[in-house]
């Protein structure tokens, strides 16, 4: 039996994994029918977890319910894989030595090693040996933001991050000097900071990652008996630099990235070895763990909690289709706006995951008593008795706030994690696309004679003929930017202003007239207090309805003011405008006209729908 690094890190993640990753496993690998599953020990509970991993239609075709295609994951593979070869580049130049590499996950160094009867190995990213030792370096496609916001403000008010910097290497303030040397230097602040590092399912995520790969690599050399290295090992985390500016240097086509002008790398290295160390005990325990688990096979009901990963990237790929299939999609008692601290009872606060795990499935099911706040009385009352709550006197003065025309504008952007452009940084979110639908007074909007969409052709930089389009068709000077969360439409354009200095005047006078369809229809307690209104109503929604089931989104708002719809639309998601563009070099030429304009329709139906949701909004208060 061999376990990988990622399944070590699935299977240590609750005891539930390996049993469901089993039951999977055998039934793609095994020649035997469902038939003769039923035949099998357990055969019911087979039975039922197989059926909530397929979907079987009429015709009985089956479909994956687990394994499912990330399609933009596969869209932006090319970019991940640069990550990795970026960081063996700068692994050379900044470790010299030899430097071991590759694309390709069987090219790179393997360690491996038995131990009651499993064979557990993983791959090494980078693997550097020089006159010092041997440097293990794990590539992740994570920013330098993710360490960097690491620290605590001193007795001045100024932040001390808990990490030292020499050119692209960060090092643990502990791991270079004395800290209580340092004179006023708070070390209990400090290390409040480093514990977060330990956390595995929180800012430690890709820390836990190196450990066990530390554990692999130390089982390897302790089981071949060259203990006597492991005192010449050095473990590194490789992550985008998020200070790094693209020079827009290109050879061949091929992005060239120097340091920028700033001496910064694309790529900076976290030390963590004596972090891993001192995680070692508990990467051994949670070894046992597994072992115990998997030579006792069984399904082991446990809570849902972090280790879910619910709703967050890299969570647990079972959770939806069997350990959260009993979460209500709609109104749950997770869709209490605001409800990061949960609910205080007579036992102590519950909050997340552990409503679900004490049966508090529906938002109704969350006793009436805990319920304290007026949102979430609003709400309650609002599924319960299937009503509609509407501020009329603050959503008519927040409408009398938009001066006209007004530009209803939305953006579709590029996360890509290599800038691929001058003036950009990693995962900028770089705009390829807008739509533009302009009301020239209240209700007076066509949706295809008042509506502009520029696109990009190519992969090619095409952001300047964009921002030229964009001041070309709003006027600076009045009118209202409309967006729906506006913060993102103004920080792109903000960021463009800032790569094309020209433009900066023009760009920056469309910026500040930014208006958010959000505070009409959830609330800017800003905007309302500076109105009049006091504390309590301000930070009050302006209209809830039972279908909005906790989310003001666009998808979740425009069901409830018209019947408008994306699901017959050819791409329904921003997720799917991104893999469509990321995707053009891939299409013939058929299907690229098709798609093309597959993302212009898709693009102009989030202005439309922002003009329809306001002229709903416009009717609610006559």
């Amino acid at each position: 039996m061999a376990i990988s690094k990622t399944d070590f890190i699935n299977y240590s993640r609750c005891p539930r994994y390996a049993f469901f990753d089993k039951v999977k496993k055998e039934k793609l690998d095994a020649d035997i029918s469902i038939d003769e599953y039923k035949k099998q020990e357990n055969q019911e509970y087979i039975e039922e977890m197989l059926g909530s991993m397929y979907e079987v239609d009429e015709e009985g075709n089956e479909t994956d319910l687990i394994d499912v295609p990330n399609r933009q994951l596969e869209a932006m593979m090319d970019y991940y894989k640069e990550v990795e070869l970026e960081a063996g580049r700068l692994t050379n130049i900044y470790f010299g030595g030899k430097t071991t590499f590759s694309e390709s996950t069987y090219n790179q160094e393997c360690f491996d090693f038995n131990h009651n009867g499993i064979k557990y190995l993983c791959y090494v990213d980078v693997y550097n040996e020089n006159d010092d030792g041997i440097n293990i370096i794990e590539v992740k496609a994570t920013t330098t933001n993710m360490y960097n916001k690491l620290g605590f403000k001193n007795k001045d008010k100024e932040f001390v991050s808990i990490f030292e910097k020499e050119g692209p290497i960060y090092r643990l303030k502990e791991d270079v000097m004395d800290l209580y040397s340092i004179p006023d230097f708070d070390v209990d602040k400090y290390q409040k900071q480093v514990e977060k590092l330990y956390d595995r399912f929180g800012t430690g995520k890709y820390v836990y990652d190196l450990a066990v790969q530390r554990f692999m690599i130390e089982g390897e050399y302790k089981s071949s008996g060259n203990e006597e290295k492991l005192n010449n090992i050095h473990y590194y985390l490789a992550v985008l630099n998020a200070d790094y500016i693209f020079d827009g240097t290109y050879e061949k086509g091929k992005a060239i990235y120097n340091q920028d002008e700033d001496g910064n790398e694309i790529i900076n290295f976290f030390d963590f070895t004596n972090l891993t160390k001192a995680m070692q005990p508990k990467i051994e325990e949670d070894a046992k763990k597994i072992e115990r688990i998997l030579f006792d096979l069984k399904d082991q009901k446990c809570d849902l909690g972090k280790w879910c990963g619910y709703k967050k990237p890299g969570g647990c790929k079972y959770f939806n289709a069997i350990c959260g299939k009993d979460i209500p999609h709609k109104n749950s008692s997770l869709n209490y706006i605001s409800n990061g601290q949960g609910f205080q009872t007579p036992e102590g606060r519950i909050k997340g995951l552990d409503l679900i795990n004490h049966g508090y499935l529906g938002m109704l099911d969350v006793p009436a008593e805990w319920i304290t706040r007026k949102t979430h009385m609003i709400q309650r009352e609002c599924l319960e008795f299937n009503k509609i709550y509407i501020n009329k006197e603050k959503l008519k003065k927040g409408l009398d706030q938009i001066k006209y025309p007004i530009y209803h504008l939305d953006f579709e952007t590029f996360p890509c994690p290599m800038p691929r452009f001058k003036g950009e940084w990693p995962y900028i979110q770089s705009p390829f696309e807008f739509s533009l639908h302009i009301e020239s007074e209240p209700g007076v909007c066509d949706k295809i004679k008042d509506n502009y969409v520029f696109l990009a052709k190519t992969h090619d930089d095409e952001r300047e003929e964009l921002v030229k389009a964009l001041i070309e068709h709003i006027d600076g000077n009045k009118g209202t930017l409309f967006a729906q969360n506006v913060p993102f439409e103004m920080g792109r354009i903000k960021e463009l202003a800032k790569i094309f200095p020209k433009y900066k005047d023009e760009l920056m006078k469309i910026h500040d007239r930014g208006f958010d369809l959000l505070w009409l229809v959830n609330t800017s307690s800003k905007m309302y207090e500076a109105l009049g209104f006091n504390e309590e109503e301000s930070k009050i929604f302006n209209y809830y309805n039972k279908d909005l089931s906790g989310s003001f989104s666009i998808k979740k708002t425009l069901p409830v003011f018209s019947d408008l719809s994306y699901k017959d639309l050819t791409v329904k998601n921003g997720t799917e405008a991104i893999v469509e563009y990321a995707n053009y070099d891939k299409m013939s030429k058929e299907e690229y006209n098709i798609k093309y304009q597959a993302l212009i329709d898709y693009c102009q139906q989030d202005t439309w729908a922002m003009v329809v949701i306001l002229d709903e909004l416009r009717k609610l208060v006559k």
